[in-house]
């Protein structure tokens, strides 16, 4: 049995063969994943009261941005824990295509706190954006929540006009006036909650949320197409289509980012998912033997 991991934006979690852990420990901005996991590594130990073993490990990381690094420091930590000998280091898109496509030819797009669209097509696979909230995630939950505080911001400031908004968020400009620092780790996690809010009021037809909302389903979109099209696929070709993260199961969102992606690629299909990233993780690490850069690397004990 693979014991899986899926380290995310908002949280951990860890499954092996007669047990499941959750830990609240995410991977924020300025952290290694390595430094991260050995976190929820010692929880994980104090949860369970004693030693687990599993020779194999599997790793879905998120903020390896499509590209896996040196799986050395995670062999040696799956090793210190887990008495691993074998470690795959996982971009989490390609849990995320796996879990929800298994072996299928297609696209799975995740928009939790982030995004990324990895796609698979005659056993090519292809990723698109995954950049991190600086330089893309655009349409995920960081991106929609400091999209709307910014501009509620600047209306209470008269640089922008959008007292409806404003309105909607009072709860969160309020977290934010308390805020110690405006760049630090807290204000991520306010931009990230606040996403809901902002998905909510786009469902109560709130302007500001529906622009913001509507604009970062057409980015989803071209996130979609560019991982399809990276893989060989053409526009006019059927291939199917999985939304993963908790914000794909926003009603509204689903709807509107699956009308964008049939405006690009008319023969998209809608499938409910197979499976979620820890199945992806274990589906890769039993059939996926060797390394599939820059999306999978494996680490073995000498």
């Amino acid at each position: 049995m693979v014991l899986a991991v899926d380290l995310g934006q908002s949280g951990t979690r860890i499954r092996w063969a007669d047990g499941h852990f959750e830990s609240s420990r995410a991977k924020r901005a300025t952290e290694s994943p390595v430094e991260v996991l050995r976190d929820v590594f010692e929880e994980v130990m104090e949860f369970h009261g004693g030693p687990i073993h599993s020779d194999v490990v599997a790793l879905s990381l998120t903020g390896v941005y499509g590209h896996v690094p040196d799986p050395l420091p995670y062999g040696l930590l799956a090793a210190e824990y887990f008495g691993a000998k074998s470690v795959a280091v996982i971009d989490d898109g390609l849990a995320g295509l796996m879990g929800a496509l298994g072996t299928d030819d297609g696209v799975a797009l995740s928009v939790g706190s982030g995004v990324v669209a990895v796609a698979s097509r005659h056993g090519k696979f292809s990723h698109a954006d995954g950049l991190g909230h600086i330089f893309g995630d655009i349409g995920g939950g960081f991106w929609l929540g400091k999209h709307a505080l910014e501009r509620a911001l600047a209306t209470r400031q008269g640089r922008e006009d959008d007292s409806e908004l404003l309105a909607v968020l009072h709860d969160e400009i309020s977290q934010f006036d308390q805020l110690e620092s405006n760049t630090g780790p807290e204000a991520n996690w306010l931009c990230i909650t606040t996403a809901k809010k902002v998905l909510e009021a786009a469902e109560n037809n709130v302007a500001g949320a529906l622009t913001i909302r509507n604009y970062g389903a057409r980015q989803l979109a071209n996130s979609v197409k560019a991982a399809w099209v990276g893989t060989g696929g053409v526009t006019e070709e059927s291939f199917s289509l999985a939304l993963l993260g908790g914000l794909s199961r926003n009603r509204g969102y689903e709807e509107v980012i699956t009308q964008n992606v049939l405006k690009v690629l008319p023969r998209a299909q809608l499938i409910s998912v197979r499976g979620n990233h820890l199945d992806g993780a274990a589906a890769i690490a039993t059939t996926m033997k060797e390394d599939s850069l820059p999306l999978l690397r494996w680490w073995h004990k000498p």
